[in-house]
């Protein structure tokens, strides 16, 4: 059971992360259905003696399989376009978090705030808490409050690292010299895990990050004493 549950997604936190699990389920029974229905007439094929030595053109099979798949298709593509819109809506964030990619660690920023900004490392083997994830930890967590909207502004100082959330559904490629930006909404609190999903060098595996979400009045007791 172990096995099939890590080909599975995370659990999602997000609104929008919920959304790309319906839009997957969605997807994948449409694949289960053709997959199904082409491996019957295969298998039929072999078993069956119809044959027509003379059989020159069939139009209206044709017609048939054209505008089958061309259906199955907007079926597909209508749920995936509404979602790269949602994907790509900001609406007044409360919050704007700046992350710098490094080699090999990532260093935020909260614009809103003039003196908090940090760097965050992996926390090495040696230095765990025995309820601490090995290579996941970081010595310093990014603290956002929940139901709340997060715009997050993306680069890199060096080479191309990725911010990647997959229980959030976030992924951003941080790119030295351009600043890219995406939001996204915690649902309830909880701490939540990524890794920099770009291959930026020797050290790639160890720049995890790591999100807690947590209340705004507690935000605001976090912001009041870390400044």
């Amino acid at each position: 059971m172990a096995t099939w549950s890590n080909l599975n997604f995370q659990n999602s936190n997000s609104p929008l992360m919920e959304q790309i699990i319906f839009f997957h389920d969605h997807t994948l029974m449409i694949l289960i259905m053709i997959t199904i229905l082409v491996g019957y007439i295969m298998m039929s094929l072999f078993f069956n003696k119809f044959i027509n030595r003379f059989l020159l053109e069939g139009q209206l099979i044709e017609l048939i399989w054209t505008i089958i798949p061309a259906i199955t298709l907007i079926f597909i593509a209508l749920p995936s376009l509404r979602l790269l819109y949602l994907m790509d809506e900001l609406n007044n964030p409360l919050i704007t978090l700046k992350s710098i990619g490094h080699q090999w660690y990532w260093s935020y920023e909260y614009s809103d705030f003039k003196e908090i900004s940090f760097d965050s490392y992996m926390i090495p083997s040696n230095d765990l808490n025995l309820n601490s994830f090995r290579l996941l930890e970081v010595d310093n967590r990014i603290m956002l409050p929940m139901n709340n909207q997060i715009r997050i502004l993306v680069t890199a100082s060096d080479v191309i690292h990725s911010w990647t959330i997959p229980s959030l559904g976030v992924k951003v490629d941080a790119n030295p010299g351009r600043l890219n930006q995406t939001n996204f909404f915690l649902s309830r609190p909880g701490t939540y895990f990524g890794q920099c999903s770009e291959i930026c060098g020797a050290n790639h595996s160890f720049m995890p990050i790591v999100v807690e979400s947590i209340s705004i009045n507690n935000f605001v007791k976090w912001i009041n004493n870390y400044i």
